[in-house]
């Protein structure tokens, strides 16, 4: 039996103290409802935050799909086990960093609602009054688990276990806390800018895409990408199952965000659809159009990158327009994935283009396309007569695109300081799944006929 060492027992050991400081917190009651929320909301939003929650375990066959057969349940699994590591950090601080009283409109109080203090007996969140504080703070950690979820498909194939999960929490108190809370919380300073971001577009996409970029520059290549060698999804029904699963629980994400079940509510779930629709389409018939033949991965990639360019806009802009946000966003990725290509960048499954561009491309499609007439609490964009508010969208991104990549970037650079944060040579060619979890893909085996007999050889090929 190996010796255990400290950096083997140390996340065990702060859970526990987790754990045992809970037992302390005093119990308090619970909200009343006594005539003071709409049961349809109340009923919307929990159905949409379980739509939100659906897109994780989404995302894994979806990245889980497209790498290497070695690499499938290590990619798959660094998106699951973030739903336990956020779950565990938002109730102790992350909610209160995100939406706790403002320090200067950069980052909320720790201690406003640590170990969720007065979130279940606490009044209402102000942009959200018709449902208990608690629904809006568990429906808005949905959108924290997933975002650094997001980052695995940047460095898939050659991340360290271990070191992706201190990234979780690194992540998620230092980039997306502030954003979120930049962003979101009405005393942050980018909404008192006027910036709109309706269901993440900053607050997820970008942030996640830029990590992804600083992922990828700091783990730099992959053996087999140095050595171009072509890389066969390990299961393209696993990808397309993937799809589905985002697809459906993006309802959740973007028409959810309306924070009721209101006529808003129905108008993001429209543009949602039809973004993801004609982004689909356009990826697809862009690659005919260079040459290739239609595939059912570049109509998911496609579909994928118009739910992240209409994420931000979902409840500003209206659902003719979200056709012209979703093809244009997905022509724009396709090129970005095409010259990424050419270089020496190894982002393994495109998340910065994809991901990072989309959202970037979304928030930019907001400013122009923003109009009252869907959402009063909203803005005019550049194409009704609006400028200024399309320059603040810009502001926002000049913003929270370096910030993200920096703060980023030093986070893996500090994690690779402390712990190796690439698997070794010999590891990374007897895959992540043996090497990280002692684990197989598929183990099984198949029935051959070989010379007339029939033999048993080992099932890789499904």
């Amino acid at each position: 039996m190996s010796k255990i060492t400290t950096k083997q027992i140390a996340p065990f050991l702060i859970l526990l103290a987790v754990a045992v400081a809970a037992v302390f917190i005093p119990s308090l009651p619970s909200f009343d409802d006594a005539g003071k929320y709409s049961g349809a909301d109340i009923a919307w939003i929990i159905v949409a935050t379980a739509l939100v929650f659906l897109m994780t375990p989404g995302l894994a066959f979806f990245y889980g799909g497209m790498v290497h057969r070695k690499n499938v349940i290590s990619t798959m699994m660094k998106s699951v086990v973030a739903a336990g590591i956020v779950s565990v950090l938002w109730v102790v601080v992350g909610y209160s960093l995100c939406f706790g009283t403002s320090i200067g409109g950069f980052i909320g109080s720790p201690s406003t609602h640590l170990f969720f203090k007065d979130v279940a007996s606490g009044a209402p969140w102000s942009l959200a009054p018709t449902i208990p504080l608690t629904l809006f703070a568990l429906f808005q950690l949905m959108f924290a688990i997933i975002t650094p979820g997001l980052v695995v498909g940047a460095v898939a194939e050659r991340i360290r276990f271990t070191s992706y999960v201190l990234f979780i929490v690194l992540f998620s108190l230092l980039v997306y806390a502030p954003i979120a809370h930049w962003t979101w919380n009405p005393e942050g300073f980018l909404f008192k800018m006027g910036v709109l971001d309706f269901a993440g577009g900053t607050v997820v996409h970008i942030s996640a895409g830029c990590a992804a970029l600083a992922g990828a520059l700091v783990l730099k290549r992959r053996k087999s990408h140095i050595a171009h060698t072509e890389i066969p999804p390990a299961n393209v029904p696993y990808v397309l199952i993937g799809t589905g699963l985002l697809w459906f629980g993006w309802f959740g994400f973007n028409a959810g965000s309306a924070g009721a079940a209101n006529a808003l509510s129905v108008s993001a779930f429209a543009t949602t659809n039809t973004a993801a629709a004609a982004a689909g389409l356009s990826w697809m018939f862009f690659d005919v159009l260079k040459g290739k033949k239609p595939s059912v991965l570049g109509f998911c990639i496609g579909a994928v990158v118009g739910l992240v360019a209409i994420t931000p806009a979902a409840g500003f802009v209206a659902i003719p327009q979200s056709i012209f946000i979703g093809v244009v966003a997905a022509v724009i990725s396709n090129m970005a994935v095409y010259y990424k290509s050419k270089t020496t960048l190894d982002d393994t499954l495109d998340v910065f283009p994809c991901h990072g561009l989309g959202g970037i491309v979304g928030v930019i499609m907001t400013g122009i396309f923003a109009t009252k007439s869907v959402n009063g609490a909203g803005a005019d964009g550049l194409l009704y007569g609006n400028p200024e508010f399309f320059f603040t969208q810009l502001k926002a991104l000049a913003i929270v695109v370096p910030y993200s990549f920096i703060m980023s970037y030093g986070i893996f650079k500090f994690i690779n300081f402390i712990l190796p944060i690439r698997v070794s040579e010999e590891e990374e060619d007897l895959g992540l799944d043996a090497s990280q979890h002692n684990e197989k893909y598929m183990q099984g085996t198949l029935l051959v006929a070989v010379n007339g007999q029939i033999k048993e050889k080992e099932n890789t090929e499904i």
